[in-house]
């Protein structure tokens, strides 16, 4: 089959039924999918990828063409596991930790505190997009949730508007910032420095959570709703969270040291690279190999998890047994999201060497969008594929695999806003096929027609602001601020 196009819709058309029909684990449907993708290709397309688009000596070229698509397919699984296994895994022991210490509690409380009941949904806003730095978005949600009913329930008011408010922060960074799963992939797949990214995904996503802010301010006002129960806690549950007792909980500075520490490490070194700049003296050539050691995304996440793991043994859990329950916990949940990231990389790598990108960057060059063009593809082909399978990180995984070959590498811009036009291509439009519609639905004690109209919609809404914000940032400032 010497169609790209074709074999682009057949591979998607394998995942989505291997998911939505055939009801397999994620990381079979893209395995599936790669291997008959692979098993397709024809060499052509295989010569052209390693001589054209990954250029390689003829020699060189003629070997990786001649390999099994078993063996193409794992060593793309293998290539994107070096790149984000250790990431996810201290990601996920630093958010179980936060969890389990009270130290998540503590941020959204002090928050609270900072900002007074009348700007309480700031405070739950911000409480969010920070926690979903390294928590998955379900987890902040089942987080945070009590606390917007227990403060409903105090204020007998602004229900929607506290659950939205949770929504609109939580969601963005979950699809825009490193470490969780999918920018990260996204980013190591385009090669952006994941510091950068960071500071792209945190600017993109603060004003998509003021847009998704203001859509809650307004449906809050037109479906005013009273504190709905849901399926995690009685009304005996709300008054014993709201009677919880300060002193059972971390202080606020350790409590956000292990988010923090691995962000500022990170972005740290990315910030001085630039100030310092292609000519740094000796003094200054010994500050990079600091920050380069320190700020080395494995290493980074690997203190943040050590600092989160001190913070759990310090607030109850004395025993040796009981912290490795927790990290046993955090890396069960982990490898999971693990083996589907790798497996997802293989398939996007496998789908470039059917030559998919010079063939959709073939059209944008002749329809002369440019720069403009190429961010409205990948933002369209996540969309697609994140509505008909429902999960928006198997979108972004599928995604860059399809847009990663369309990218010049030396086109005069800055790669990250393909991965953030990707990241805000995931947000439309979660319906009953995405688990966090279930998840916010019951929880929230939503109908599903009231999920669809608050939920689906401030959602949607969170990704049309940050790709207008990414296409306004990309042809203002081309290579933003790097």
């Amino acid at each position: 089959m010497n169609d790209p196009i074709a074999l682009l819709l057949l591979g998607i058309g394998v995942v989505l039924i291997s998911i939505l029909w055939l009801r397999l684990h994620a990381f079979l449907a893209l395995a599936l999918a790669a291997l008959v993708v692979g098993f397709l290709t024809p060499k052509e397309s295989l010569l052209h990828h390693w001589q054209v688009e990954k250029p390689a000596t003829p020699e060189d070229a003629a070997k990786l063409a001649d390999q099994t698509v078993g063996k193409r397919v794992a060593e793309g699984f293998g290539r994107t596991c070096a790149k984000v296994g250790i990431i996810i895994a201290m990601a996920a022991i630093i958010g179980t930790c936060l969890l389990e210490s009270g130290a998540a509690d503590r941020i959204v409380r002090s928050a609270l505190a900072l900002c007074g009941e009348k700007r309480a949904p700031y405070a739950l806003s911000s409480s969010s997009f920070i926690l979903g730095i390294p928590v998955f978005f379900d987890t902040v949600f089942y987080l945070m949730i009590p606390l917007a009913k227990a403060l409903a329930s105090q204020t007998g008011r602004n229900y929607l508007l506290y659950v939205l408010a949770i929504i609109a922060g939580g969601s963005m960074t979950h699809s825009l910032v490193p470490p969780t799963p999918g920018p990260l992939l996204v980013a190591g797949e385009l090669g952006v420095d994941i510091g950068q990214m960071i500071i792209g995904g945190l600017t993109v996503g603060i004003f998509g959570m003021i847009g998704g802010f203001i859509y809650a301010h307004w449906a809050n006002n037109r479906w005013p709703m009273e504190v709905r129960c849901g399926d995690d806690m009685t009304s005996e549950d709300l008054k014993a969270l709201a009677d919880r007792s300060d002193d059972e909980l971390p202080n606020i500075y350790l409590s956000l040291a292990p988010i923090l520490l691995p962000v500022i490490l990170i972005a740290g070194h990315s910030i001085m690279k630039q100030m310092i700049g292609s000519e740094p003296t000796a003094d200054q050539k010994e500050w990079l190999s600091l920050t380069s050691v320190l700020g080395d995304k494995n290493l980074a996440l690997t203190l943040g998890a050590g600092m989160a793991l001190w913070l759990l043994s310090k607030s109850g859990l004395k025993k040796g047994k009981e912290l490795t329950v927790a990290v046993r916990k955090s890396l069960g949940s982990a490898g999971s999201i693990i083996l589907i990231t790798g497996m997802g990389g293989a398939f996007g790598g496998i789908l470039q060497q059917t030559g998919i990108g010079s063939t959709v960057s073939a059209w944008i060059e002749e329809s002369g969008m440019g720069l403009t063009g190429l961010l409205l593809v990948a933002f369209f082909v996540t969309v697609v594929i994140r509505i008909a399978q429902g999960s928006a990180t198997v979108a972004m995984i599928t995604s860059v695999g399809i847009v990663g070959g369309m990218i010049e590498p030396n086109g005069g811009y800055w790669i990250g806003y393909v991965a953030l036009a990707i990241g805000c291509g995931a947000k439309p439009f979660p319906w009953m096929n995405d688990s966090g519609f279930w998840v916010v639905g019951r929880l929230a004690g939503f109908t599903e027609g009231e999920t669809l109209k608050t939920f689906s919609c401030i959602i949607s809404l969170l990704g049309v602001v940050g790709i207008l914000v990414t296409l306004l940032l990309a042809n203002l400032w081309p290579n933003f601020i790097f």
